[in-house]
Order: C-alpha cells, then sequence, then structure tokens
C-alpha cells in the first residue's frame, strides 16, 4: 500500500546507477533462506505427528511469517539501508536492543545454524556414497567457495541464488507431485501406516499444539531487507515478494508432506534422521540419490550463500551506525561488497563445524534460533513506537489493519519461544542456553553503548 498523503523525510530507497536484483532473484532469497534441510526434516516430522492436522498448522504459521512480513516491509522502505532491524531498532527505541537483536537474532543464529546445515549435508553424502569422500571435505569447500563468491558482488550472488533455489524447489516439488499421483507399490502402501488422514484435530483445536513447530518452516524471508540498496523498485517488490515466497512455500511444503503420507509410516517420519532421503528412495528407489543429493546440498547452499550475503550486510550497516567495529564497515574496493564481515562470518561457522559434535549443536542451534524470534518481536515493537513517535515520515507500505498485525505477531512468537523445545528433556538445556547467548550478547551491548558510542540503552536516535 503506497502512502501518498504522508510528508516528511523522504529516505533514498536506492541508489539507481547501483540495482542488480530483480525480482526473481528476491524470490530466490526468500525462499532459499527459509527452506533448509532442517525445515524439510520439520515438515516432515510434523506432518507424522499431526497428518492433516499439521497442515493447519501450517496454515497459522503461514500468517504469523505475513505479519512478520508485514512488518519488515514497513521498516525496511522508511529505513532503506543495509544495517536493517539495527537501524529501525535505533530510531524506535535505542542502540542497546538494536545491537541485541541482531546480534542474538541474525549473527549467532548463522554462526550455530549453518554449521548444522553442514553437519546434515555431510551426513546426507556419507549416506550416499559412504568411504568416499573424506568427512568434513566438501562442506568446507562449499563454504569456502560461497565466501569467495558473494565478496566477488551481487551480480555472481543473484545468479548463484537463482540457480540453487531453482534447482532445490523443481526437487521438491518433484518429488512431492510425483508421491502424490504415483500410486505406491503394495509392499509400500503396506507400511505407511499410522498417518492420521483425519480432521478431528482441526476441528478440536488441537493442531495448535504444532504451530511451534510448524513457523520454523516460514522464517527468515526478510533475509531480503538487507539486500535493498541492490533491488529495482524495492518499494513494491519487497512485500511482494516476502508474501509471494511465503505462499510458494506453503504450497511446497504441503505437497511434500502429502506426498511423503503415501509412502512413508508415521513411525518414519518422526524417527529418521533424513527422512525426506527415505522418501526420495521409496518414489524413485536408488535412482533417486542424484534428486536426493540435489535437494540437500542445493537447499544447504541457497541458504549459506544468502546468509553470507544478508548478515555481513546488517554488520556493514552496523558499523555504519557506529554500533559494531568500523572494520565491519570496510567494503570491496570493486565490488562494494562487505568482504570483512563475509569473511568474519565464515571464519565464525567454520571454527563449530570443525569443533563441535552433531549432538552437541542441536540444542546450540535450537537456543540461538529461539533468540530469532526475538528480532521479530522487536520489529514489531519499532513499528508500533515509530507510528507513534514518527507519524509524519514518509512509509511507502503501511501495515493493512495496523496494529492488528503486530499485536498477532508478538503474540505468535512469544507462544513459539516458549514451545520451541522439541522434547521435554532438553527443555531446560535449550532455555539455559538461550539465556547463555542473551546474556552474553546484552552484557557486550551495554559495555558497548554506555563506554565506546557513549549514548542511554534505551535513547532513541532522534536523527532520519
Amino acid at each position: 500500500m503506497t502512502d501518498t498523503l504522508k510528508t516528511g523525510t523522504m529516505p533514498q530507497v536506492s541508489d539507481p546507477t547501483h540495482q542488480h536484483l530483480g525480482f526473481k532473484t528476491m524470490i530466490a532469497i526468500c525462499i532459499g533462506t527459509v527452506v533448509v534441510q532442517g525445515a524439510m526434516a520439520s515438515a516432515l516430522l510434523g506432518f507424522g505427528i499431526g497428518g492433516l492436522s499439521f497442515l493447519a498448522a501450517m496454515l497459522v504459521a503461514t500468517l504469523l511469517a505475513v505479519c512478520n512480513a508485514m512488518s519488515f516491509s514497513e521498516l525496511s522502505l522508511m529505513y532503506p539501508q543495509a544495517g536493517t532491524l539495527a537501524t529501525y531498532t535505533q530510531k524506535a527505541i535505542g542502540h542497546f536492543p538494536a545491537i541485541v537483536s541482531v546480534f542474538a537474532g541474525y549473527v549467532v543464529v548463522a554462526i550455530f545454524a549453518i554449521p548444522a546445515e553442514f553437519l546434515l549435508v555431510d551426513a546426507l553424502l556419507q549416506t550416499l556414497f559412504p568411504e568416499t569422500l573424506p568427512s568434513h571435505l566438501i562442506p568446507v569447500l562449499l563454504l569456502a567457495t560461497l565466501a569467495l563468491l558473494n565478496i566477488l558482488g551481487t551480480d555472481v550472488f543473484a545468479k548463484l541464488q537463482n540457480v540453487f533455489t531453482f534447482a532445490m524447489v523443481v526437487a521438491i516439488a518433484l518429488v512431492g507431485v510425483t508421491a502424490m499421483i504415483q500410486p505406491p507399490s503394495a509392499e509400500i502402501a503396506q507400511t505407511a501406516v499410522g498417518i492420521d488422514w483425519g480432521i478431528s484435530g482441526i476441528v478440536d483445536g488441537s493442531f495448535i499444539g504444532l504451530v511451534a513447530l510448524a513457523m520454523w518452516m516460514f522464517v527468515g524471508c526478510e533475509f531480503v531487507c538487507p539486500m535493498i540498496s541492490d533491488i529495482r523498485q524495492p518499494e513494491k517488490r519487497i512485500p511482494r515478494a516476502m508474501f509471494l515466497s511465503l505462499g510458494i512455500i506453503f504450497v511446497l511444503f504441503s505437497l511434500f508432506c502429502l506426498g511423503a503420507g503415501h509412502y512413508l509410516s508415521a513411525e518414519t517420519l518422526t524417527t529418521s534422521p533424513l527422512p525426506y532421503l527415505d522418501l526420495v528412495d521409496g518414489v524413485f528407489g536408488k535412482s533417486g540419490l542424484i534428486i536426493a543429493t540435489v535437494m540437500g546440498i542445493t537447499a544447504t547452499c541457497s541458504t549459506v550463500n544468502t546468509v553470507l550475503a544478508a548478515v555481513p550486510r546488517m554488520m556493514a550497516g552496523m558499523a555504519d551506525n557506529g554500533q559494531a567495529f568500523g572494520i565491519m564497515g570496510k567494503r570491496h574496493p570493486r565490488y562494494d561488497t562487505p568482504w570483512v564481515g563475509i569473511v568474519f562470518l565464515a571464519a565464525g561457522v567454520l571454527i563449530p563445524f570443525l569443533l563441535i559434535k552433531p549432538d552437541q549443536i542441536i540444542s546450540l542451534v535450537i537456543a540461538a534460533a529461539t533468540s530469532w524470534l526475538l528480532a521479530y518481536i522487536v520489529a514489531h515493537i519499532d513499528v508500533m513506537v515509530l507510528r507513534r513517535s514518527r507519524p509524519q515520515h514518509r512509509r511507502p507500505y503501511r501495515t493493512p489493519f495496523y496494529p492488528l498485525p503486530q499485536i498477532v505477531g508478538i503474540a505468535g512468537m512469544a507462544y513459539v519461544a516458549a514451545n520451541a523445545s522439541p522434547s521435554p528433556d532438553m527443555t531446560a538445556l535449550i532455555y539455559t542456553l538461550l539465556g547463555v547467548v542473551l546474556g552474553i550478547v546484552s552484557l557486550i551491548a551495554i559495555v558497548w553503548v554506555k563506554f565506546k558510542m557513549k549514548k542511554g540503552l534505551f535513547e532513541p536516535d532522534l536523527s532520519d
């Protein structure tokens, strides 16, 4: 929705001489960040637990993600800068929550979530090619290659992202649709038991208990916002890209789950470490190994590619705002990419990947990802505060039905955070780790804001 009535400062949304990302690439960024191997496993796990009820939970999660996308659309177009959430938050509620929300919600998440994805890639390759490839080698090569290509500029990034995402979407859709229309053999049909094809869970409302699990399949489309200076017509395209991507993701995962229900039992869906590999094997047999490899590797590469592009730009924007070390804002003299931030993030990902065992990193990922939800809550608060403190600021996009999406979004993210633990025996560890993550980041932010920036912790930046 374009605001033609508001007056006031009109920010430069993008540099017309520096626009490289078209709408297809924006869709690829949104989908590529969200659809990871972990999300595919979560989708099949949820369908194994709830059957059709899980699709209802997915729909609720999609609506919550739309609320998140509305807030990020409004904020990113108010302040179209690489700092993204840090910039919006410093304008609304101060530098301390700005630093905490970005580092706890994005930087720490990336440092622990990407190694988890690489561990899944390594497990997939070791399963498909046992005793052929050295452990850890391929993920390390992928990380180094993607980091280097991201330094070479947004044109290279865009081409890679389009290829990765297109191949991933085609592979997932092919598996899901084929599984739905191709009747399984009698033997497979007999083993595909335990799936709840009824709607009782929808009617009695018990599907709400699955929303927290479903939400992890719809977070991340806002990673398109740090790329705003490279986007053509961001006022129109950023909201459209996020909303359309969420719809595509919902359809894609629905097909994937419904297809899996015809070939795999509830037990397999809920206990297999790589359930999508079991699905591909059931649908295509051994000839489907290529499809499984494409699904797994492209899902990880599309996510890593986007994170290496977006998160360093967040850190560079924060450096420009004085919220991080100035070296993080250093751009490549030829390609204008935040190469120091890219190298820093790649190194931060590599260390836990090489040192931490798979069973140790899962709890860290869940705890760090739960702090990601804090970033969404802060974004909703930013919108509500800025509506009151800066009513005349130009808003190329205005959240419809304000403030309902923000209230629903805050309540939804709080619910998901409170139910983030996948099992009772992990609950104490996860929330302890979450407290440690937030505590360390908060302590660093307090010292930085008070003694380096010499600002009040919750002192809004009143400049335009």
